[in-house]
C-alpha cells in the first residue's frame, strides 16, 4: 500500500547542507499499522511528510496504492492526496467552523455536492463518538475531542491511508489510550493503511503490528512489534525498549562492573524470557541442574499485544564452567541473553 523506494531528503547544498532522510526503503502492507520511533530530529518527521509530499524527497519513488506519486503533475498529485488522510499533533482546526464543518471541509474544497456531504459526515461523527458535537466549535472541546474531530475530517475524502504526525504528543495518558483504540477501530472496520510516527514506545506497543527506528535520518531497525520488544537488534534499539521497561542495573551494580577487573568474577545477565519460557521455573531450574545460586536484581512482565515479555537483570555466581552450563542452558531455553558485565566475587 504505501512503498518507499530509496527515498531521501536534503536541505540545502554543498558544506552546509542538511541529509534529514538519507536513502530509505520502507513498505506498508495493505491494512496494516506501521510506526516509526525514534528521538526528535531523528528524521520522522520528514519521511512520514514525503509519503505525501508535502516534502518532495531529494532522490527515490513514492508509491500509495500502486501510484507512484512521485511521477505525478501538480493536478494529477493533488488529486491522489485525497487518497491519504493525515493528522498532526496540534488538530489544526479552523477555530470559526463548528465540528461539523471541520470534517465537511475537505469534501466542500473537492466540490462535493451539499447533500452527499450531510450522508458523508454524519457517518464519520458517529464512528469517532462525536455524533452529539455536531455544532459545537473547537474552543468547547477537549484535546481528545479535538483530535477525534481531526481523525472525522481525515477520513473525510475516503483515503487508503492515514498518516498520523505524532498525533497523540499532546494528549494526557487516558486521552492517549482513547485515541489509539479508536485508530485500531478504524483500521479494523475501514481496512485503512496507517504509518505513524512517534517517540512514545507505549504508542508503537499499543496499536502497531510493525515499527522502524529511525535516527540520524536512517531506519537503522525494522521489526514486527513483538520481536522488536523482546529482541532489538541494535544498541539504539535496545536503549529504547530498556528507557521504556525501565530495566536497566542499579547504579551501584554499574559501579561495580566498571572497576579494574579482578581475577574472580562472575557475570551480571539481562534476560528476556518471551513464549512459553515465561511461565517456566527456569531460574529454579538452572540453580538446581547447574549448580550456581542467582542473585536477582531486577525483573518484571510486560504484555505485548498478544506476546507476554518477562524481562530479568541478574547475577550468576558459581564456578566458572557452571557459570559457562548455565548460560548455554539459557541459551538452549530460547531466551535472549545479554551479559551486562562482570563483578568481583569471593574467591
Amino acid at each position: 500500500m504505501i512503498t518507499l523506494e530509496n527515498v531521501s531528503k536534503t536541505y540545502g547544498s554543498g558544506a552546509q547542507a542538511i541529509h534529514a532522510l538519507k536513502p530509505t526503503d520502507l513498505h506498508v502492507p495493505q491494512g496494516a499499522i506501521h510506526g516509526v520511533i525514534g528521538l526528535s530530529g531523528a528524521g520522522k518527521s520528514t519521511l512520514i511528510r514525503c509519503v505525501n509530499l508535502l516534502e518532495r524527497p531529494s532522490s527515490g519513488r513514492v508509491f500509495v496504492d500502486g501510484q507512484e506519486l512521485t511521477a505525478l503533475s501538480p493536478q494529477a498529485l493533488n488529486q491522489a492526496r485525497h487518497r491519504v488522510g493525515m493528522i498532526f499533533q496540534h488538530f489544526n482546526l479552523l477555530s470559526s467552523r463548528t465540528v461539523f464543518a471541520n470534517v465537511a471541509l475537505p469534501l466542500e474544497l473537492m466540490g462535493v455536492p451539499r447533500r452527499e456531504i450531510r450522508e458523508r459526515v454524519q457517518p464519520l461523527l458517529d464512528l469517532t463518538g462525536l455524533t452529539d458535537k455536531h455544532d459545537k466549535y473547537p474552543a468547547e472541546l477537549s484535546g481528545g475531542q479535538k483530535q477525534r474531530v481531526a481523525i472525522a475530517r481525515a477520513l473525510a475524502s475516503r483515503p487508503k491511508v492515514l498518516l498520523c504526525d505524532e498525533a497523540t504528543s499532546a494528549l494526557d495518558p487516558q486521552t492517549t489510550s482513547s485515541i489509539l483504540e479508536l485508530l485500531k477501530d478504524i483500521n479494523r472496520k475501514l481496512g485503512l493503511t496507517i504509518l505513524l510516527i512517534t517517540h512514545e514506545m507505549e504508542v508503537v506497543k499499543s496499536i502497531c503490528h510493525r515499527v522502524g527506528l529511525i535516527a540520524g535520518g536512517e531506519l537503522v531497525e525494522e521489526a514486527d512489534v513483538g520481536d522488536f520488544f523482546t529482541a532489538p537488534e541494535t544498541r539504539l534499539g535496545r536503549d529504547f525498549l530498556n528507557a521504556f521497561l525501565e530495566l536497566d542495573p542499579p547504579q551501584a551494580l554499574i559501579d561495580r562492573m566498571q572497576a579494574k577487573p579482578a581475577e574472580h568474577t562472575h557475570p551480571v545477565v539481562r534476560l528476556a524470557f518471551t513464549g512459553d519460557s515465561v511461565s517456566m521455573p527456569l531460574i529454579s531450574r538452572l540453580t538446581r541442574d547447574c549448580g550456581i545460586d542467582v542473585s536477582i536484581l531486577e525483573a518484571k512482565v510486560e504484555s505485548i499485544q498478544d506476546r507476554t515479555l518477562g524481562l530479568m537483570i541478574a547475577e550468576l555466581i558459581g564456578p566458572p564452567e557452571r557459570v559457562q552450563a548455565a548460560l548455554d542452558y539459557l541459551e538452549d531455553h530460547d531466551l535472549k541473553v545479554e551479559v551486562l558485565g562482570h563483578v568481583q566475587r569471593d574467591a
